[in-house]
């Protein structure tokens, strides 16, 4: 009864997260892969941007951004903090439910809304007291979904915050209610939740529980889809089958993030190659993630030496962009660039870099534009370097 309530309130938003959960709309994607240059593992990803993380880049689902007037990086921080209610959390309650139990859920729903419209806003602040109002509530009418749906929220709002410790204990919170209410280990929000802690290991260097939490995620829903390969045609949703399929690429996604911080490149390459087949497959060749996951398979590329390969995937990419109208070819246009640089074409390298500034510079975005300037900079020193040889 809760989450079907829940859902009536905020039935536009929450469709909108339900993609954006298990859709990879990162396309800010890459941008902190935006330069092959810059390889230390605590990029701000916005990550995802799952961007905040000390942070990983901003080419994580979460991440933690500047909060500011109202733009499109503001709806997206809302759909990131509300994508884990895109999966099925919790299942119907009797309809026949006291008057007094009735109210408690309204006053529960009536501060998850006033929550989200402070998200909206970008009072975080706001947000994170009026949850602590829901929770408590949760608790008193002993109402475990909404106990695991505001718990699932607190802790995204943490993650997206940089707030880790906090981030950790609430979804390990939300995690524990969950599978006490008889959620199987392989379920979605299970997944997702494994995936978003070991994120969050990640980012506080403990590799070991890093690398545990992402086999866990990948293994599992291997091991899923496979069974669901052998149920009769028809007993499992179409959406059900494809939204499994793609959080998988969205944990090979993360995983290959996480191992080319820790240049295992190799593994990171065939991780990533798998994650591209799985958008190419459900999403299209033309998809925005597809356009991020070409990109950062090209930067591993680079990153092996396999220089002329990379040009050749970045080349795709680029042009899969530009047809697509991706707000993010200045990104593209400077990790082209890079390559360039180091393939040594160097008036090459220059002209994009340039081309990649003038477009940075006409959607407003600094981080890009500083990037750009840096790689101008490095083959400004290259080109000096040369002239001295040959002087």
């Amino acid at each position: 009864m809760f989450l079907s309530r829940v859902s009536r309130l905020f039935q536009v938003q929450a469709a909108r997260a339900r993609r954006w959960a298990l859709d990879w709309t990162r396309t800010q994607g890459a941008r902190f892969r935006v330069s092959v240059e810059r390889r230390a593992p605590n990029r701000q990803d916005r990550f995802l941007s799952l961007a905040a993380p000390t942070q990983y880049r901003r080419s994580y689902t979460l991440c933690t951004t500047g909060i500011g007037a109202k733009t499109a990086s503001d709806d997206s921080l809302t759909l990131q903090i509300w994508g884990i209610l895109a999966f099925s959390l919790f299942t119907q309650s009797s309809d026949n439910v006291e008057d007094e139990e009735k109210k408690k859920e309204d006053d529960i729903i009536l501060l998850l809304k006033r929550a989200k419209l402070s998200i909206m806003q970008g009072e975080l602040e706001a947000a994170n007291r009026i949850l602590h109002q829901a929770i408590r509530l949760a608790h008193q009418a002993k109402n475990t979904q909404a106990i695991t749906y505001t718990y699932s929220m607190m802790a995204n709002l943490a993650l997206v915050q940089g707030q880790f410790p906090e981030a950790e204990k609430l979804f390990k919170a939300a995690m524990s209610f969950l599978l006490a209410s008889g959620a199987q280990e392989d379920d979605n929000a299970v997944i997702e939740m494994s995936l978003k802690l070991a994120s969050i290991y990640a980012s506080q260097n403990k590799p070991e529980l890093a690398e545990h939490g992402f086999e866990f995620c990948a293994e599992s829903l291997e091991a899923k889809i496979e069974k669901q390969k052998d149920l009769p045609e028809g007993t499992l949703p179409e959406e059900e089958r494809s939204n499994t399929r793609l959080l998988l690429g969205l944990c090979l996604d993360s995983y290959a993030r996480y191992l080319t911080t820790k240049h295992q490149l190799d593994q990171a390459h065939q991780k990533y190659l798998r994650a591209l087949q799985i958008c190419r497959e459900e999403q299209g060749e033309a998809h925005p993630q597809t356009v991020v996951l070409m990109n950062d398979l090209a930067t591993v590329l680079d990153l092996q030496g396999r220089h002329q390969e990379a040009m050749e995937q970045m080349s795709q990419a680029l042009e899969l962009a530009k047809k697509a109208e991706h707000p993010d070819q200045h990104v593209l246009l400077c990790n082209m660039a890079g390559i360039l640089l180091h393939q040594g074409q160097l008036v090459q390298a220059r002209h994009v870099y340039r081309e990649a500034l003038l477009l940075a510079q006409a959607t407003g975005d600094s981080e890009a534009m500083q990037q750009i300037r840096d790689g101008l900079e490095k083959l400004s020193n290259r080109e000096r370097d040369e002239e001295r040889e040959t002087a």
